[in-house]
């Protein structure tokens, strides 16, 4: 139900039980999957006004701002809904890179190799900055 205060977009929207919804965020020049996120309805309304992500953090209890700490925000280009309503997928332009609080480009740095019995993850993509230098 769509009043005075919430876009009629929102409706459209389908959170989870725990009102979160699934947020892939994808680099807007190569289109690698920079990270994945979860997003409250508060923390999408922010995104689109701010132009700018901001995600809910379930280990914090709060809305976070990409970025915050770090200062690599990410500014939003696009953002899509998929077919059944209940994920978004932000096209962003990663500001300094650095998607990863590892201090990579994408949390999606390491890589299942191997035959199914033996295999292993691998790291794929180094450090491009010391955490220890990104956060105080």
């Amino acid at each position: 139900m769509t009043d005075a205060s919430t876009p009629a977009w929102l409706d459209e929207v389908s959170f989870d039980e725990q009102g979160l919804l699934p947020a892939i965020a994808q680099d807007r020049h190569s289109g690698r999957i920079l990270m994945f996120a979860w997003m409250n309805r508060e923390a999408l309304l922010e995104t689109v006004r701010l132009r700018r992500a901001v995600y809910w953090s379930r280990s914090r209890s709060r809305l976070w701002s990409k970025g915050e700490e770090s200062g690599h925000v990410q500014q939003l280009h696009d953002i899509r809904l998929d077919c059944d309503g209940d994920v978004v997928l932000l096209t962003v332009e990663q500001v300094g890179g650095i998607a990863c609080h590892t201090g990579r480009e994408s949390c999606f740095y390491r890589q299942l190799q191997g035959e199914a019995g033996t295999a292993a993850w691998t790291v794929t993509d180094g450090v491009l900055k010391d955490p220890e230098h990104i956060y105080r």
